[in-house]
This record gives C-alpha cells, sequence and structure tokens, in this order.
C-alpha cells in the first residue's frame, strides 16, 4: 500500500529543504532508479540525459552505479550543474563518458534515463529539448517524472516523453496519478530514499491518493439495523427508469439500511413497483415525505432532466436541511446545488454548472466545492474528490472497463448509502469512487453496471484487509 499524501513539487521541494542532508538524499535517489533499472533491463548501451538541476544529479549517480555494475553508459549533460551545488558533487564523481547534447547522443541507445527535469518544470520544454525526447526509440527511464509532465496537474507543458518506468521519491506527486502523466509515467516506482515522515507535519499536504486507509467503512454491530444504517430516498425519473433502479440496487448492497423510490406517477411506479422487491417505491409528495425525519439522506437526478422542476426540488430540499447527493440531470447550475452534501458530475456536467474544467484538475474541482459549499466527486479515470475546505483526494483505482452507462448511477448510489449510515461526505465520496472502481476489477472486462452491484460486498470485504495496489505501481 503506498503511501496515503500526495506532495506537489512545491511541497516535495519544502520537505528537501526540511530534511536537509541534500548529497546523501541525492546518492539514495540514484541508487533506488539504478536497482529499478537493473531489476527490469538488461545491460545495454544506455545514454543518461543529464539536466543542470537536482534530477539531473540523480542521473549522475544513476550513471555510475550502472557503470559500476558492467553497464556501458554514456552522459549527455544538457547544461553543467551549478558550481558548489548537491548535483556539481554529484557530476564531479562521474569519469564516464560524455556526449554531446543532441538527438545523436540517444541514436544508438538501448535505454535512456531521462534525468533532465523533475516535476517543478513550470515552463514548456525548449524545443531542442523536446526534439532529443522525441527521437528516443528505447524503453525510457524517467527520474521523478517524464521531462515536461507538470507534477501538480499530470499535464504535458508542450511536451513530455512516454516512459516505461518512472521512480520517485518519498511521496507520489498529483501528475503521477492523474491523466495523461499517469500513462506517460508507465510502472510508477516509489522509492524510499531516507526522507523522514516527520516533515510531512510542517509541509501539511492538502492531497492524498485515495486509498482505504483515507476513510473506514461504517462497522455494524449486534445492535445494528435497519433504521440505524439509515434510509435513502431516491427521486426516481419517469422515462429512465432503469437509472433510479441501478441507484437503488447500489446502495442496498452498499449498506442502507432502507431505500425508497419515489416515483413520479402511477406509469412509473408501476415498473419501479415490478422491480427489486426489497426497494420501497412510494408516489407521495417529498413536502409530505419530508415529514419523516428519518429521511435525511436524498439522492436526486439519475434519470432526471436538468429543468425547473429539478432545479425546485433540489432548493427544496436543500432547504429543509437535507443531505443531498446531486448526480446527472440534478445538476442543473451553480446556485441550484448550492448546499448540497456531494455533486458527482463527469467533465462535461461539471462544465455546465461551474464552466470548463481547464488543465488544473484537482484546482477546478476544489473551486467548485468551495463555491457550492459541497464534496465535489469529479467522475474520470482520475477521479478527484475535493471538499469545501480544500482537501483533495485523486483516485486512480479505476479500470478503463467501467466507462460504460448505469455505472454513474451505481456510484451515485453508494455515495447515498454511505452517507445514510454516518460517513462524512468526503470520506463517503471517495470510499464510493474506490469501491465503484474495485468492484468493476472484480467484474473484469465487459462489465454492465449491474454487474457492479454483486461485485460490491467483495469490493467491501477487500478494504478490511488492506490489500490494495494501484495499477502501473510496485
Amino acid at each position: 500500500m503506498t503511501p496515503l499524501e500526495l506532495l506537489t513539487p512545491a511541497e516535495m521541494a519544502e520537505a528537501d529543504r526540511l530534511a536537509g542532508n541534500g548529497p546523501v538524499l541525492m546518492q539514495a535517489a540514484g541508487r533506488a532508479v539504478a536497482r529499478a533499472v537493473m531489476r527490469r533491463f538488461r545491460p545495454v548501451r544506455t545514454v543518461v540525459l543529464a539536466g543542470p538541476g537536482n534530477n539531473g544529479g540523480d542521473g549522475y549517480v544513476v550513471a555510475r552505479l550502472l557503470e559500476q555494475a558492467g553497464w556501458p553508459v554514456a552522459i549527455a549533460a544538457l547544461a553543467p550543474p551549478r558550481p558548489g551545488s548537491d548535483a556539481a558533487l554529484a557530476a564531479a564523481a562521474w569519469g564516464g563518458p560524455m556526449l554531446p547534447f543532441g538527438t545523436a547522443a540517444v541514436a544508438r541507445a538501448g535505454l535512456v534515463v531521462d534525468a533532465l527535469f523533475g516535476a517543478g518544470l513550470a515552463r514548456d520544454l525548449a524545443p531542442e529539448v523536446a526534439d532529443v525526447l522525441r527521437a528516443v526509440r528505447v524503453p525510457l527511464v524517467a527520474v521523478d517524472v517524464p521531462s515536461g509532465l507538470d507534477g501538480a496537474t499530470g499535464q504535458p507543458l508542450g511536451y513530455a516523453p512516454q516512459a516505461a518506468l518512472t521512480v520517485t521519491f518519498f511521496r507520489l506527486k498529483p501528475g503521477h496519478l492523474l491523466q495523461p502523466g499517469r500513462g506517460l509515467c508507465g510502472e510508477t516506482v516509489l522509492a524510499d530514499i531516507g526522507l523522514p515522515a516527520a516533515v510531512l507535519g510542517q509541509v501539511a499536504p492538502r492531497a492524498w491518493h485515495n486509498q482505504p486507509g483515507l476513510w473506514s467503512l461504517p462497522a455494524f454491530g449486534a445492535e445494528s439495523h435497519k433504521y440505524s444504517r439509515g434510509h435513502l430516498t431516491i427521486l426516481g425519473g419517469a422515462e429512465m427508469t432503469g437509472a433510479a433502479r441501478l441507484a437503488a440496487m447500489a446502495a442496498r448492497r452498499g449498506g442502507a439500511g432502507l431505500v425508497t423510490i419515489v416515483a413520479p406517477d402511477a406509469a412509473s411506479a408501476t415498473v419501479y413497483r415490478g422491480a427489486e422487491p426489497g426497494t420501497i417505491v412510494l408516489q407521495d409528495s417529498v413536502a409530505d415525505l419530508l415529514g419523516d425525519a428519518r429521511r435525511k439522506v436524498w439522492l436526486l437526478g439519475p434519470g432526471q432532466h436538468p429543468d425547473t422542476a429539478t432545479r425546485a426540488l433540489l432548493r427544496q430540499l436543500i432547504g429543509a436541511g437535507r443531505q443531498v447527493v446531486a448526480d446527472a440531470g440534478a445538476l442543473v447550475d451553480a446556485e441550484a446545488v448550492r448546499g448540497a452534501a456531494v455533486l458527482t458530475p463527469h467533465a462535461g456536467e461539471f462544465a455546465r454548472v461551474f464552466g470548463p474544467l481547464g488543465a488544473d484538475k484537482p484546482a477546478a474541482a476544489r473551486a467548485a466545492a468551495a463555491a457550492s459549499g459541497a464534496v465535489v466527486l469529479l467522475k474520470g479515470s482520475d477521479t478527484v474528490i475535493a471538499a469545501p475546505d480544500g482537501r483533495v483526494a485523486i483516485n486512480a483505482h479505476a479500470p478503463p472497463w467501467l466507462g460504460t452507462g448505469g455505472t454513474g448511477d451505481v456510484l451515485a448510489g453508494l455515495v447515498g448509502a454511505l452517507l445514510t449510515q454516518g460517513m462524512p461526505a468526503f470520506e463517503a465520496a471517495a470510499a464510493a469512487a474506490w469501491l465503484h472502481g474495485e468492484a468493476a476489477f472484480r467484474a473484469g472486462e465487459g462489465l454492465l453496471a449491474e454487474d457492479l452491484i454483486t461485485q460490491l460486498p467483495g469490493a467491501m470485504s477487500v478494504t478490511k484487509q488492506g490489500l490494495t495496489k494501484t495499477p502501473g505501481s510496485r
């Protein structure tokens, strides 16, 4: 299980500063990269592309250790390190071949180590640097991140190469989990280089890798009963009735004690009543149902339209002090969802409510959460969960075959179920996103939304065993 904290490049730089002992840490970082390389590749002609900063210093250490192990290694330096720096000390210890920096340096290589720039690069790669990286036709090993990748957002700064292996240190950065950065990193190895965890108390990170341990699922005791586990009320649509049914089934599997679908008319009520027998179906008005104080959590949106009627229902429920999960058709506009408990938009719905997403997904989700007062679960292969207080969790635990119709309804129902059982909104959203992905891994390729529901019990069970691994990491 990887550590939970995610550090931005600025936070990682502060952690390095607080830890001190730069030369020792640089030696440990280079050693970690060299070991990872030797475990995965046979000795081949290797070229280390070294930048002028600490990332390049790590590269000089990698080259020296690989050469000592019998590898044919040369370094192509973009520029010399600053005199007196830790990187200059590492460079001084290298006595092997040096090549001019250019495309010819990588033309005959069997392996390239990219130690040009780390995750803190704040500008586009210079064209001559990008050209060299584009010329690589063999496996590329990145030190920290592939050069040109923004470690905070996962976005390329003009260009970033495709790595076969990325070795980073101490804690992952958001860019290791956010797309397209996660894909560009290839296999990601997080290495312990002796930097003390105590520095985290001063760095105070506000982003986490979404895994069990960041949250705990509700525990059932001998005294638990259907009312103590909470009652989720779902407003069903008249046309796409399957959406509310999927949400209801997921909520029941997710531990809600009772689940009610409120049908908008007699015809849809007949459809709902002919389905799963464990779901309660009513046609009462929302005003009447609000008289039951036990109905604390409501789900709106699955199978509904983002119209004035849905907007009015949102404001009615939020105004009555209920916890509202707003999904799909309930994502009407920014004012309508203000004060909801959890919002579950995909990128298109997010743009409809809050405007264009932009390149910085965590920043956009944070801003939306702060503006709405709701936890925002921004769905995708790199789901971001943001709380109004600025906390962010990034979920990388989801397979590509999860992208099929109805899976969002399952997720919304699961969020509602966890809220009914008393989980705080941020933790409920984060847990639901992880469980959703775990159920999809268990279901396998070709899954239907219904398959997720049958896999939820196993997904929930595994969280109690601490068994989790981010795809693509070791």
